[in-house]
């Protein structure tokens, strides 16, 4: 963009003299800045990318460094700022300043939606693919991507879980894009806030199934496991694991211990957290609890990927049970039972 206005912070000032400079001088100014100052004012050369004369002319006035002799075009954008932070702090650390400014820069893109309602955000996405609704919902926070995913229609909301779930990393080029096209039909940028990494994956889609309602969940994932049952799956075991097992009330955890094997379990227990061993321990009988004691003792040393198998039959063996309805499982953020 062409910068016209002279309200500038001190750290666009400082890129706009630089931007003026030969590479040379303006390498000799950089070396004395500290990384992190260097790494904002190159975010500002690339953004920047160009100065109205005029500006510049009355930057460097007000800075009074340097005499101004005529009105000089700045340069600016990815490779000026690229150079010169290869120049100041060689190669190597150029590329990773240079890297970290690329993600810092892509993750702020959505901010101006953190303010938005979800049904503000509906509108906006209205009509958009789900790749894009699913990179837009994997910038927000889980409670809001969550109703936003409530208000999609089912197809569409297995649509962008999908896409969420197999999504890769996306250029800062690409989210830029995105934004900008978003921006637009926003109709206005609202108040920053603290930006958010952007991630997609399952866990993404966890934290987003885990703030839904249990309707909203059943649905999803019953559309996930007719597209792709591995990813549907892959999205269960991560919503349920056997650390849970200390979320359940007493007599839930009593009707799965029940069903359960003593020596499985006594392989699943290998390396649990105390808070685990001692939930279980409380909820069997003391016949079973000599079984499993003994199972324990009989048992030599045990690869981990037994152990993880074990724990997935368990976790199985628990769903089934909620599927039919009896036991309830808690989700989201409530808090623990204590006994």
């Amino acid at each position: 963009m062409n910068e016209t206005d002279i309200d500038l912070t001190g750290i666009q000032k400082a890129a706009v003299i630089l931007m003026q400079m030969s590479q040379e001088r303006a390498v000799q100014v950089m070396q004395h800045f500290t990384e992190a100052e260097a790494e904002d004012v190159a975010s500002e050369i690339v953004k920047l990318r160009s100065v109205n004369p005029d500006t510049a002319e009355k930057v460097i006035i007000d800075f009074h460094e340097v005499t101004v002799q005529g009105k000089r075009p700045a340069r600016g954008g990815r490779d000026f700022a690229a150079g010169l932070l290869q120049a100041s702090f060689g190669q190597e650390k150029a590329a990773g300043l240079m890297t970290r400014m690329a993600s810092t820069m892509a993750g702020k893109s959505f901010e101006f939606l953190a303010n938005a309602e979800p049904g503000q955000l509906l509108g906006i996405l209205d009509g958009e693919l789900p790749q894009t609704i699913a990179l837009v919902l994997a910038h927000l926070r889980p409670d809001t991507a969550s109703a936003v995913l409530a208000g999609l229609g089912e197809s569409q909301r297995a649509d962008v879980a999908q896409c969420l779930a197999t999504m890769g990393a996306a250029s800062p080029e690409a989210l830029t894009i995105v934004a900008d096209i978003l921006k637009l039909r926003a109709g206005a940028i609202l108040a920053p806030r603290k930006s958010f990494e952007a991630v997609g994956g399952i866990q993404p889609l966890v934290d987003i199934i885990n703030r839904s309602d249990v309707a909203i969940e059943k649905a999803l994932l019953q559309e996930l496991e007719e597209r792709d049952p591995e990813l549907a799956e892959e999205v269960r075991s991560r919503m349920l694991t056997f650390a849970d097992i200390v979320k359940l009330e007493r007599r839930d955890i009593q009707a799965i211990l029940r069903g359960i094997d003593p020596a499985l379990l006594a392989v699943a227990m290998r390396g649990a957290p105390a808070a685990v061993v001692e939930t279980i321990q409380k909820n069997v009988s003391e016949r079973n609890k000599e079984m499993l004691q003994a199972e324990m003792n009989a048992t030599g040393p045990v690869r981990a990927s037994q152990v993880e198998e074990a724990r997935a039959d368990i976790v199985r063996a628990i769903r089934a049970l909620e599927a039919e309805g009896s036991i309830t499982v808690r989700r989201g953020e409530e808090d623990d039972l204590v006994y």
